[in-house]
């Protein structure tokens, strides 16, 4: 999606460890027109997988799993890092190890927001090793339902997650697929093939 490979360019930042800093357009600050644009992208990618429900991990992926369940006119749940009093039992859980926060996480989805007829899309902000995604998995196949998709709004395909999602056999679609990040230098896959 070349609008958003032009933003990465622009305000994208390369820090050490393979690290893409975009906090001032998708996971900090949020730009909401740019989200409502990758919302309606995923529409199109996804259109045709007859998406129930789209799943994500709070907090960077509920912005543009928001517009895109706003496109599709499907509810987004997303899986909670932190127990409240209010979630508290009769949950689906998974742990899952953040690479950029080096902490690991139980996310959490109460039983009430996946029903067994449901089909799923899972949004996130980052596929990098795929630990959140298969964080979710484990979560949709405990809840017994199918998973359609997996859409990122940006993956660095030079990790595990990408194999990882294909070796599952589930549709992968990423708006922005960066090949190497060697050099501080954003290269994305389609100039890099």
């Amino acid at each position: 999606m070349k609008l958003l490979e032009d933003r990465i360019k622009r305000d994208g930042t390369v820090l050490p460890g393979e690290v893409l800093k975009v906090d001032n357009f998708l996971n900090h600050q949020v730009d909401p027109q740019l989200m409502f644009e990758l919302g309606a992208e995923f529409k199109r990618l996804f259109e045709n997988e007859g998406v129930t429900r789209i799943l994500t991990v709070e907090s960077s992926g509920i912005a543009p799993a928001l517009m895109a369940g706003y496109q599709m006119h499907v509810p987004v749940v997303f899986a909670r890092k932190h127990r409240s009093l209010t979630l508290t039992d009769d949950l689906y859980t998974a742990r899952v190890y953040s690479y950029t926060k080096q902490v690991n996480n139980d996310i959490s989805i109460d039983k009430r927001f996946i029903k067994p007829n449901d089909k799923i899309l899972i949004i996130d902000d980052f596929l990098a090793n795929g630990q959140a995604v298969e964080g979710m998995l484990e979560i949709a196949k405990a809840a017994k339902v199918d998973v359609v998709g997996v859409g990122v709004v940006i993956e660095k395909r030079f990790q595990k997650g990408h194999q990882l999602v294909l070796d599952a056999g589930i549709h992968l679609e990423a708006l922005a697929s960066i090949a190497s990040l060697d050099n501080n230098q954003v290269v994305f896959a389609n100039s890099a093939e």
